[in-house]
């Protein structure tokens, strides 16, 4: 009997004693040869992969192995064959090993497939020797089989399903390129399985987001007997459920052998439920085209709006002449490429090349309906094949759907050896000791984590169940233009629903618009469903108000601070943004009167310049009546930036020049009356004239007075950088429709008045030494000008600081607000 080694594999003790009553069942009652399986593809390399391949179909009358599979079995076969060729040429992946193959054939039977898997462990089995001698008395020598490292494989379900139950006992990592069953995705009974292609719980899984995206809520579904049908729907049910929003009105299985009348039973059941349309149908190829039937029979072509799963996909035979009866159906069907690689390679195998693979002769007969002269299994009446025929020339060939899957899955166990092998012999050219004393938990671990862009241009990765995402492409039997009927892709599923339904046709006489498939109405937009207790799948409307927008279909979602509901509130759109606009009234004004006082302050500057050196400009001071006029010029020039869009830059001027004309102004007003002040005071004590009263001086006082100012601006922009805000509560009205966002520089109401306030204290100290200069002589006749606009100066400051506090903020008002004082008080 064998004796079971398991060097660094860890078993439990109920795992090996699983193991020795598996392998005394199948050894025991299994025929040598077909446990050894001598009839396999076999290459050398220095890591070996193992692969199972549907090459023959099930045999008939006891045997185990039928005619071959030129699709589903040579094609995926030699994709393996054409991938380890890819792999082993990369000096980039796995650079000095060989990946070597040990290939079998499953002949689509789980218990044969079983037995030709015991090839795959016969490394990890040691034999117990200690009996057996030869003739002459020495120990008999034994060739060790090659250790397989990990399985590509196997097609079917049922088939990965039980080879899986071994491979994991001995650890050996597997990874399917066909098998979609849910139960696989169990990652505590099969935790070392892997796949490339997405579970059939993906599949269910697009069929709710399809059902969702057309706001079906009452569903039935239809099933054919077996794991597939119940199944598809049994997760589709689960899904719906998790999801919310779908009930299922209701659920019918075909059984196995069905009659007509199963088929007319089940499409009257579905009637009970007028108002369930949609229908969900997990089924074979003969119990659709026999579902189909009965609805024509049933004269109720157009009333059914199917969904159809990957049995149905985008094949021509489930709907032979029943075209009417599926025009409008969704069907789903994995996303699959046609690697032009392969094409290339397959094309140019011929039976001179292509030695290594066994079965390729059995192949070439089939592929050419021709016998070749020795072991021909064909019939003598066959024509006698030359060897000079090519596929794709003197055959119809056509990329079989799967390859793409068997290329990609040699490749994530081609990574992550690579992965495994950079980890574990950083410094090593091959496989050094580590690697080879590594477990086949090990290898698992770079198997889930493996990434990369995968033979069709996808990329490749595994989930914590060890499942590949999934992705697949959505079609709908369309009639256009009153042509054939055809099969057209309305989207894809790639993690989430792409579906383009602006493109989708429905049978009758809206063909552009969606039907129902609800228990209660749809809401209008902008209305949210208020679900009636007891009756998820019946509702009351109530429309989103205020800022709010219907999120989906049970609730409504209020909109961002700088947004608001569009007029149907399906979404948010963003609120308009104003500022003042030069066409306003509120700007035409000012800009009017800004413009008439520009003119007269350069008018009065040019007469100043003209006359400079007349005794009146002279004896007027000409000096400060020039800081004073430049002072004016810019308190009418501030109008235009205060209307200007803000900017940066404008921003920044508006602070620069926001109180600089005025304190210009009043700086040399100040300089002015304090000069007068100072002559006058002093006159009363001495003849001696007072220090610091020459024109020069006078211009030293001003211009320091001004810097004041500057400076306080300056640290204002070391502080506050300027910028330019929205503000959007200021015209937040209760009817969204109305509301805007005021484009304004980032200067608040206190900033405002901070920068003013230097000019407020040179006016208050001007007006106080135009009080003290009220009783000047007559001849000097300034004095008292100076002193009557310093007083209506003091009364339009004191009238404007509470309206600037108390009026309520626009855009509008705001800009008014600034242009308004500088107009009066220039």
């Amino acid at each position: 009997m064998a004796r079971l080694t398991s060097p660094g594999l860890n078993m439990n003790v109920c795992s090996l004693w699983r193991a020795l009553w598996l392998m005394r069942t199948v050894v025991g009652f299994a025929r040598p040869q077909e446990i050894y399986a001598p009839h396999s593809i076999r290459i050398e390399g220095q890591l070996t992969l193992g692969g199972l391949f549907p090459v023959h179909a099930r045999g008939a009358d006891g045997t185990p192995c039928g005619d071959i599979k030129k699709e589903n079995g040579i094609h995926r076969l030699e994709a393996m064959m054409y991938a380890l060729d890819q792999i082993n040429q990369d000096e980039q992946l796995l650079p000095n090993v060989t990946l070597g193959a040990r290939v079998l054939d499953t002949c689509s039977r789980d218990t044969y497939a079983l037995e030709q898997s015991l090839t795959f462990v016969q490394a990890l089995i040691t034999k117990d020797t200690s009996d057996v001698r030869c003739t002459n008395g020495d120990p008999p020598v034994f060739v060790k089989p090659e250790k397989v490292v990990g399985v590509i494989g196997a097609s079917a379900s049922s088939v990965s399903i039980m080879v899986a139950n071994i491979l994991r006992l001995f650890q050996i990592p597997q990874i399917s390129y066909a098998s979609t069953a849910p139960e696989l995705s169990d990652d505590r009974r099969y935790d070392f399985f892997s796949r490339v292609v997405p579970p059939d719980s993906f599949q269910a899984q697009a069929m709710v987001d399809i059902i969702r995206s057309l706001s079906w809520s009452y569903v039935s579904t239809i099933a054919s007997e077996g794991s597939y049908g119940e199944k598809g729907v049994e997760a589709f049910t689960q899904l719906s459920k998790e999801a919310g929003g779908i009930c299922i009105a209701q659920s019918l299985r075909i059984p196995h052998n069905s009659k007509l009348e199963d088929y007319d039973k089940a499409v009257q059941q579905l009637l009970e439920t007028q108002h369930s349309r949609a229908v969900v149908i997990f089924a074979s190829e003969e119990d659709i085209r026999g579902v189909l039937n009965a609805t024509k029979r049933a004269n109720q072509v157009g009333h059914f709006l199917w969904i159809g799963s990957d049995s149905w996909g985008a094949k021509g035979s489930p709907i032979h002449q029943l075209e009417e009866v599926a025009v409008g159906a969704i069907t789903i069907l994995p996303k699959r490429s046609s690697i032009k690689g392969f094409d290339e390679y397959f094309t140019g195998l011929t039976l001179e090349n292509n030695r290594r693979n066994v079965w390729f002769a059995e192949f070439w007969e089939e592929n050419f309906d021709c016998r070749l002269l020795s072991s021909s299994k064909r019939e003598d009446t066959s024509r006698k094949c030359t060897g000079q025929e090519r596929i794709g020339i003197d055959s119809r060939y056509e990329q079989e759907g799967k390859v793409q899957f068997v290329i990609d899955g040699v490749y994530a166990m081609a990574h992550a050896l690579h992965t495994m092998q950079r980890e574990l012999c950083p410094d090593y050219p091959g496989i050094c000791p580590d690697m080879e004393a590594a477990d086949g938990k090990a290898l698992l671990k770079y198997i889930r984590n493996a990434t990369f862009n995968g033979s069709a241009g996808t990329f490749v990765m595994f989930n914590k169940n060890g499942d590949a995402p999934g992705r697949y492409d959505l079609f709908q039997f369309q009639t256009t233009n009153n042509t054939n009927p055809e099969y057209k892709v309305v989207g894809q599923w790639v993690d989430s629903l792409q579906l383009r339904v602006e493109e989708l046709q429905w049978p009758g006489d809206s063909e552009d618009e969606v039907p129902v498939s609800v228990c209660s109405l749809p809401c209008k937009t902008g209305e949210r469903k208020k679900r009636v207790k007891g009756m998820p799948c019946c509702w009351h409307c109530e429309l989103c108000d205020g800022y709010q927008y219907q999120y989906d279909e049970t609730s409504c979602r209020l909109c961002a601070y700088n947004m608001r509901p569009n007029p149907n509130r399906t979404a948010c759109q963003p609120i308009p943004i104003v500022k003042l606009e030069w066409s306003s009234p509120w700007a035409v004004i000012p800009v009017f009167l800004a413009v008439l006082g520009i003119i007269a302050t350069i008018f009065v500057m040019a007469t100043f310049l003209r006359h400079n050196d007349t005794p009146i400009v002279r004896a007027s001071g000409r000096e400060l009546s020039y800081v004073l006029l430049t002072g004016i010029f810019l308190c009418y020039i501030i109008t235009f930036l205060m209307i200007g869009k803000p900017d940066a830059g404008v921003c920044a001027f508006r602070r620069i020049f926001l109180g600089l004309g005025m304190c210009i102004s009043y700086a040399a007003l100040l300089t002015k009356t304090n000069r007068i002040y100072r002559i006058f005071e002093q006159g009363k004590q001495t003849v001696t004239a007072p220090r610091f009263i020459s024109p020069t001086s006078q211009i030293a006082i001003t211009a320091s007075l001004i810097c004041v100012q500057l400076l306080g601006v300056l640290v204002w922009f070391a502080v506050d950088p300027p910028n330019t805000i929205v503000d959007y509560d200021e015209q937040k009205t209760v009817n969204p429709l109305l509301a805007r966002g005021i484009l304004k520089c980032d200067i608040t109401d206190l900033q405002i008045i901070c920068s003013l306030g230097y000019s407020i204290l040179l006016m208050v100290t001007c007006t106080v030494y135009a009080i003290k200069t009220r009783d000047v002589p007559e001849d000097f006749n300034e004095a008292k000008p100076i002193g009557f606009t310093m007083y209506t100066t003091c009364i339009v400051w004191l009238a404007f600081i509470p309206i600037f506090f108390g009026t309520a903020q626009s855009a509008e008002k705001m800009d008014r607000k600034l242009i308004l004082p500088f107009s009066i008080c220039c």
